[in-house]
């Protein structure tokens, strides 16, 4: 990650430190904004027109851009506008910019860090009033759609979920005489390492995991739940605990002792170019991964230690309360285009994402896929361990960065892991103080 791009993220994140956005611009949640600039094209008539932010470019983009215009095409009423934002950051960051101009989108992706700041400042408009037998709590898968609720009121809907999934180059397994199958374990994997070290890759011994430079602490997430810790208890911090400890302390030896692991500007890439034998990786990335690779990708499961458990993560749909009434039920009615289990498959299939519509599991061509490409079923086997993060990561300002910047420097220094989350705990507690009143108002 840039420098600007983390500068943008905690200018985003900044503007959630206070109790409101009030101080920013941010008036009133009754009041009504402007639509980011734009237009229905002739063709689409005199119908009311619906922005939607997106932080999907690639095959994910191509993906979101033929549901928008199937659902365009489908009725005479509404016209959805796609508006590419950039990462999941830029689109926060945007929003909360947009809100200050007194400009808001209608609809817009916001992670799995970011809703929970805007829900807190009264940004979002709750949906319960929306739903219908076709678009509502019945119609999406239980564990991600609870997510977003807070008090028995939903604050936005599942679309592009994901968890990790362990991908690993089975040509690499079988050259190092590996089962074709994810290691089950952490310990299993590192004994894997010396055998997948005698395969040369690029004129080198092909290392064993890359870890994530950046934001990897949403992998780390999970990690730290199978060595049986946590980063915290509500907004109690308990990263500097013996579990979190831990799992910090296993990848400090895979870099540091074992030298079979590393830090990686982009694992994915590196995985894809064939140098290195596995990563934890979103499903979102499943399609686009399958296809830069030169070699069969395999996924499996992410190991478990002493327990299972992994984040759940990726983008949800959130609409904006400050829009009109018009806009807000024109963009009901896309949301519940997004609902039906043809189109829920047809997102799943184009990109790995999550099925959230459940559904959706029982599209043909959805099953066909998963027949021909079992790589597909494995993170819809492997929801049954996934749980919402920590209440630390999801509510604090900045929780993400602290988490990850202590992981760099344990990959890049060797610092005592010890040591390096004892800090990281201090400036998670401070986060935590910031927003702990909104917290035990809105949440508790």
């Amino acid at each position: 990650m840039t420098m600007p791009t983390i500068m943008r993220r905690r200018m985003f994140l900044g503007l959630a430190a206070g109790t409101t956005l009030a101080g920013c611009g941010y008036r009133s949640v009754d009041a009504e904004y402007s639509q980011p600039p734009g237009a229905v094209p002739a063709k689409y008539g005199n119908r009311v027109r619906v922005v939607f932010w997106t932080s999907y470019g690639g095959t994910n983009g191509k993906a979101v851009d033929k549901l928008v215009a199937k659902f365009n095409d489908s009725q005479q009423d509404v016209y959805v506008e796609v508006q590419f934002q950039g990462s999941y950051d830029d689109v926060a960051q945007k929003v909360a910019a947009a809100l200050v101009a007194k400009q808001a989108p209608d609809l817009a992706i916001l992670s799995d860090v970011t809703w929970e700041r805007f829900f807190l400042n009264d940004a979002l408009e709750p949906l319960n009033s929306y739903f219908t037998d076709g678009f509502g709590p019945a119609v999406f898968q239980q564990k991600l759609f609870g997510e977003y609720v807070v008090k028995g009121q939903s604050w936005a809907v599942p679309f592009a979920r994901s968890t990790p999934i362990l991908y690993y180059n089975k040509d690499a397994f079988a050259k190092a005489g590996l089962p074709d199958r994810a290691p089950r374990t952490w310990s299993e994997l590192r004994s894997w390492g010396p055998e997948l070290s005698k395969v040369q890759s690029g004129g080198r011994s092909l290392r064993t995991l890359a870890l994530a430079k950046v934001d990897g602490d949403w992998q780390f997430q999970g990690n730290v739940w199978q060595f049986g810790g946590a980063y915290s208890k509500g907004l109690d911090v308990t990263i500097d605990q013996d579990g979190a400890v831990a799992a910090g302390e296993w990848q400090r030896q895979m870099v540091h002792v074992d030298k079979l692991a590393y830090m990686a500007h982009s694992p994915s890439t590196d995985f894809a170019n064939g140098l290195v034998a596995m990563m934890q990786e979103s499903t979102g990335g499943l399609k686009s991964m399958t296809s830069k690779a030169k070699f069969p990708v395999g996924a499996g499961f992410i190991p478990s230690e002493v327990a299972s458990g992994l984040a759940t993560g990726g983008g949800g749909i959130g609409m904006m309360r400050n829009i009109s009434t018009e806009r807000k039920q024109a963009a009901a009615t896309f949301l519940t285009f997004l609902a039906l289990p043809e189109n829920s498959a047809f997102w799943t299939a184009q990109t790995g994402y999550l099925p959230v519509v459940d559904k959706a599991r029982e599209n043909p061509d959805l099953k066909k896929l998963i027949a021909e490409q079992p790589n597909f079923g494995v993170a819809i086997a492997q929801l049954t361990n996934a749980r919402q993060q920590d209440g630390i990561r999801l509510y604090g300002r900045n929780a993400n960065v602290a988490i990850y910047t202590g992981l760099q420097q344990i990959y890049a220094d060797n610092t005592a892991v010890k040591k390096v989350f004892g800090s990281v705990a201090k400036r998670l507690e401070a986060i935590g103080d910031e927003v702990k009143r909104l917290y035990e108002e809105k949440v508790l």
